[in-house]
């Protein structure tokens, strides 16, 4: 994924002027571009293999789940068949992903529940679905949007972190605000492929640790990028020998840090005498400064 500086998209100048829906438009336009299929990475061929996939994947990778489902499938090829299952079968075959132990409880649980409540057939409404064990909001709504295309737009961590770092979000501190503030921006028919896109950025170019906005696509109308560039320059000159860190509103160096909260909430480094946040690495001459990155 590239930016590309001639698109449409890049003729906004201050993200911080964008509205949310025109933010959504342009930061998914962009996404379009270099994401042709927002499809999930999940494999499976049915709603029941569709549900096992989305239980396992929770807190786990899609590619550790696409690793151990051919073999559970081979075990168990129908939900009948799972649930006449004990958890401890179901765990030898998915005993390297996360949780194994509570997924094969929840796994073996869920079949159960839909033989003897909805007749063998995964229920097909959100209400339903959050019955089952092991499904949650975020579960429901993945199997709603590409099992059975009902219009929806989960969030899981990535789309979370995207959604907030871009502005599509505003300072949403929980999923469930970060579905309704992404809901409101983004016209209905889109849900499911914003969800898509959004996960598959966050994945590969949006990441938890080091996001690569260099070459994001996005980043013309982001505001976590827009706040990176704000960040002051680096300091030449610095000698680490006198300390850790210098403090370029007081002009001196120091070794033991305070800590202090910016107007954003997020904590940084401050000068242990005059309190001031202007801190500098003395070795390498970076800021100290962070950027919210809404990591979960």
């Amino acid at each position: 994924m590239t930016m590309d500086d001639s698109s449409e998209e890049s003729e906004t100048r201050n993200p911080f002027n964008v509205n949310r829906k025109e933010r959504a438009r342009q930061a998914l336009a962009a996404l379009r571009r270099v994401i042709p299929r927002p499809e999930t990475e999940l494999d499976y061929v049915n709603e029941y293999q569709l549900i096992v996939a989305v239980i396992l994947s929770a807190q786990c990778t899609d590619a550790r789940v696409n690793k151990v489902t051919p073999g559970l499938f081979e075990a168990f090829p129908t939900i009948a068949a799972l649930a006449q299952a004990e958890p401890e079968e179901v765990y030898a075959h998915i005993r390297s992903v996360s949780y194994p132990n509570n997924k094969a409880k929840h796994l073996v649980g869920m079949a159960r529940q839909v033989m003897e409540a909805f007749g063998g057939h995964v229920p097909n409404t959100q209400q339903d679905l959050v019955k089952l064990p092991g499904v949650g909001r975020k579960t429901a709504q993945v199997v709603l949007s590409v099992a059975f295309d009902v219009d929806a737009l989960p969030v899981d961590t990535h789309v979370f972190r995207v959604a907030n770092r871009i502005g599509l979000a505003r300072d949403a501190k929980t999923p469930l605000e970060v579905e309704r503030q992404l809901k409101s921006a983004i016209p209905q028919d889109e849900w499911g492929e914003a969800h898509h896109l959004l996960i598959l950025h966050g994945r590969y170019t949006c990441t938890a640790r080091s996001p690569q906005c260099e070459r994001c696509p996005v980043a013309p109308v982001c505001r976590y990028y827009a706040r990176l560039q704000k960040l002051p320059d680096s300091l030449g000159g610095l000698d680490p020998k006198k300390g850790k860190y210098f403090c370029k509103t007081d002009g001196h160096y120091f070794s033991e840090p305070s800590a202090k909260e910016d107007r954003h909430g997020v904590a940084q480094i401050a000068c242990p005498r005059c309190g001031s946040m202007n801190v500098f690495e003395a070795k390498s001459g970076k800021t100290t400064k962070q950027v919210k990155d809404y990591r979960v």
